[in-house]
This record gives C-alpha cells, sequence and structure tokens, in this order.
C-alpha cells in the first residue's frame, strides 16, 4: 500500500517515523495483517537511509505493534491496541455552515427491520443480477474504454436514445435523444433543475404532503418554499400562490398518498403555467407498476408550451444503488442544464450507463417490469385485504392501483397515538411510516404509509399481524 510518512526538520527522523507508524496502527488506518513497505523501498521514498527505517520498525515489532515474518515482510499485529483519534477541535468550533443547513435534516436511513414495510425502495430478489453482471462485462471490454477523454455531461448517447424510445413507448413522453439527460438518481435531477430555474427568495410550491427531500432540496437551495394542498384529485391548482415560480408535483401517483391527478387538474395545472410563466417538475417516480385502471397521460405529453420538466428513475425499476436518474427538459432550458450537470460531476458512470442501455434495447427492462408488476400487485393487494380483514377500526386505505406503497388515513374520531403504535411494531421487528413525517405543514395528517417492495408476499400476512397487535397493545 502506499504509506504516507511526513519527515520535517533534521531530528530523530527514526522517532518521527516510529510515531507516525504507531498513530495509524493506533487509529486503524493500518488494519492487522496489512503488510508494510521494506524497510529499503520506504527508505529511498523518504529519502533517508535504511537503517533509519529500520530503527523504528525495530521498536514498533518489540512493542507488539509489528510482526516480522521471515521471507515475507514486516505486517501490523493481530491484536493491536486500537485508541480513537483525538478530534482536532472541540465541538461548536471551526469553520460553520450556513445557517440554513441547521433547519435541514439529514434524510434518516436505519437498518432494515424483519418485516420491512418502508417506502421507497425495490425488491432486490427481482433484479436479474445474472443477466445484468453478463452485459456489465460485455460493456467492459477494451472497446469501450478505450477513449480517455471525458464524456458528455448528457451521459452515454446509447442510453440516452435508449430512454427515449422507452418512455415514448411506455409513458407516451415526447423525446428524442437529445431531449434526455441522465443524472445520478431523480434527486440529482431535481438539483440540476434547482439551480438553473431559482433565484434566491423564489417561491416553490410543493404538494402537501409531499415527497421531504424535494423540499428540503428547494430549500436549500434559497427557495422559499409553499405547501398546497392534494385532494382526491390530486395537486389544489387554485390554491397555487401568485408568485410561484415553480410547481414540483407528482401526478402519476401521488407522493406518499398514492392518488392519481385527474385530468381535469392536469390541464388546469398546465393553464397556470402558460398563464404566471411558471414551470411545472413532473416527478414519475414509480409509475411504471400499474395494477389497474388506463395509463394516465403525463403532464409533458399534453404540454404545449414547454412548461414542463419531466423527471424519471431506474431506482424503483431497477435498484437505487444503480444511481441513474434522467430528466426531459423543454429545449431553452437544455443548454443550462447542461452546463449545471457538467459542473455538478461532468458525468456519471459510463459502464453502468453503457449496460443500461444495452438492458433496454434487448427488451430486458420491459421483461422484468412485466415480471415484477406481477409480484408487486400480489404485495399490494394482499396488503389491502389484511387492512381490510383487521385494520378497519383504525386506518382507512387511501385508493391507489400503482406504485410500490399505500396509504392508509386513521378514522376520524380513533384515539390511536400513532407515535406509540410505530415504537411498539419497531420492537416487534416491523418497519413502517408515518404519513405525519411527510407532512410540513401542521397539524400533521395521522395515517401509516405503507411499502410493500422491500417485503416478500410471503412475509405480509405476519408482518401485519405483528402490525396490529401494536395496534391492540
Amino acid at each position: 500500500m502506499e504509506l504516507h510518512v511526513g519527515l520535517t526538520g533534521r531530528g530523530d527522523l527514526a522517532a518521527q517515523i516510529y510515531r507516525q507508524l504507531l498513530a495509524a496502527v493506533l487509529d486503524g488506518r493500518l488494519r492487522p495483517g496489512e503488510r508494510l513497505p521494506a524497510t529499503r523501498e520506504l527508505a529511498e521514498r523518504l529519502g533517508v537511509s535504511r537503517n533509519t527505517v529500520a530503527v523504528a520498525y525495530d521498536r514498533l515489532t518489540a512493542e507488539g505493534f509489528l510482526v516480522g515474518r521471515v521471507g515475507a515482510g514486516t505486517y501490523v499485529g493481530s491484536q493491536p491496541v486500537s485508541v480513537p483519534r483525538p478530534r482536532t477541535a472541540p465541538a461548536g468550533s471551526g469553520v460553520r455552515p450556513r445557517a440554513l443547513w441547521d433547519s435541514i435534516p439529514a434524510v434518516p436511513r436505519d437498518a432494515a427491520p424483519t418485516y420491512d414495510f418502508r417506502v421507497g425502495t425495490p425488491d432486490p430478489r427481482l433484479f436479474p443480477l445474472q443477466t445484468w453482471r453478463r452485459l456489465v462485462a460485455r460493456q467492459l471490454r477494451f472497446s469501450t474504454v478505450r477513449s480517455a477523454s471525458y464524456a458528455e455531461p448528457a451521459g452515454h448517447p446509447d442510453l440516452r436514445a435508449a430512454i427515449a424510445r422507452h418512455i415514448g413507448v411506455s409513458r407516451s413522453v415526447h423525446a428524442g435523444a437529445d431531449d434526455i439527460l441522465v443524472t445520478q438518481g431523480a434527486q440529482q435531477a431535481l438539483d440540476l433543475i434547482g439551480r438553473v430555474m431559482i433565484e434566491p427568495g423564489d417561491r416553490v410550491a410543493v404538494e402537501e404532503p409531499g415527497y421531504p427531500p424535494a423540499r428540503r432540496l428547494f430549500t436549500a437551495l434559497g427557495a422559499r418554499v409553499t405547501g398546497v394542498p392534494v385532494d382526491a384529485e390530486g395537486l389544489d391548482v387554485t390554491a397555487l400562490p401568485r408568485d410561484t415560480r415553480l410547481v414540483y408535483v407528482t401526478p402519476s401517483h401521488q407522493y406518499p398518498l398514492g392518488t392519481p391527478m385527474s385530468l381535469a387538474r392536469r390541464t388546469a395545472l398546465l393553464r397556470w403555467a402558460e398563464r404566471h410563466d411558471g414551470v411545472v417538475v413532473e416527478d414519475d417516480y414509480d409509475s411504471e407498476y400499474r395494477f389497474a385502471g388506463r395509463p394516465l397521460e403525463p403532464l409533458q405529453g399534453l404540454d404545449r408550451h414547454g412548461r414542463v420538466i419531466y423527471v424519471g428513475s431506474f431506482s424503483k425499476t431497477l435498484l437505487p444503488m444503480l444511481r441513474i436518474g434522467f430528466l426531459v427538459a423543454p429545449a431553452s432550458l437544455q443548454p443550462a442544464l447542461h452546463t449545471a450537470k457538467q459542473l455538478t460531476d461532468w458525468y456519471g458512470d459510463l459502464t453502468t450507463q453503457g449496460t443500461l442501455a444495452r438492458f433496454i434495447d434487448e427488451g430486458l427492462l420491459a421483461r422484468h417490469v412485466r415480471k415484477a408488476t406481477r409480484e408487486y400487485a400480489a404485495r399490494h393487494e394482499r396488503v389491502l385485504t389484511v387492512l381490510g380483514e383487521r385494520f378497519g377500526d383504525w386506518l382507512r386505505p387511501v385508493p391507489s392501483a400503482a406504485g410500490l406503497h399505500l396509504c392508509a388515513r386513521l378514522v376520524p374520531g380513533s384515539a390511536v397515538d400513532l407515535s406509540r403504535v410505530l415504537a411498539r411494531a419497531r420492537d416487534a421487528g416491523v418497519g413502517v411510516e408515518s404519513l405525519a413525517s411527510y407532512c410540513a405543514d401542521r397539524p400533521a395528517q395521522p395515517g401509516l404509509v405503507i411499502g410493500y417492495g422491500g417485503i416478500p408476499l410471503a412475509d405480509v400476512d405476519e408482518g401485519l399481524r405483528r402490525l396490529a397487535e401494536s395496534f391492540d397493545t
């Protein structure tokens, strides 16, 4: 390994080497069993005599921190004493971030519970791993990596073309390859849009309840974020403030309620954007999984005035770890968005992007979505059935026919303390989320948001049985 040792002045160089190696062993930078450079090699690197390095090694060996193996080299001892690294400055001192960041909490992500009804994750067991590995191997051939130059910020050209075809067929989104900008997940797409469209102090409207990371992101960019009520038809367009610059919506499967936005509301929102010179960000995060009803026309497909930016992601259809999302923007915004992408991270992982392009072009994504939809439909139906059988006194499911989660509101007048229910469920190994965590306005709406992407069908009944017991206790 490359071992950094810094020498200063003309003092006892062996002692300096000793102290730095000792510190590296004690704080875990050098781990048990790791091999150190040979004395001759390290001496040449440091510009000192071999004997100087040997003195430091011998002292550490005598103290039990290093072990010499004849013919093999010098290694860190198998059981060195571990001492936490001291803080360089007392808590509260040093450089501070902008005050704004004290009000923006990090998104928590705890270890997966035994019965995982949390929201936002697909089932990794459904991911076609062997097929993906084969395509990655093909993508890593020398012919695909022969160029050492930086790539285009917009993403792998084959993937942009594949995405344009895919969303054109599956979602009726009007886009060519040049209209696609590949991002590191949908969150980066929202960040790029915010950087390009929002001035500090601009008003951004989001759904209430809605997607917390979007609200936090726009707040971090200096926007005045306002929640707009959502009812059975979706966002209440009449409640939009007149000075709104940007509206963020999830019209195909409202996050977290699950209701679709009606055609009348979609049309009204597009008319509003045209009248007020606003922009609409349409986040179509998991509508591929539709279990009933006709597919809904996206806002982007209805837009005739270049007011909609469409955001999509493969985190729900494949895996979040792939970190691939995309946006489709009007031509007037594309140059600025490309520049913002270049300034943010230049471009993403071309191997993964090229692999996904093959995956789409060979029909494998469509096959995977069909298979996964059948599985998630069964889980969705089972959750609804058990909610009706065991939770009728406490919860009323919100109608939903797509996606990886559903919402159930607390029955009006119920005396249930949901915070206590969630704590008991957590103790019973059940992970489920409160609707209140998606609400910024107070009082928060009471209910549960129940995901079924991360729990096998065979575990749904037992998980919900434990959740029901948490209500009974």
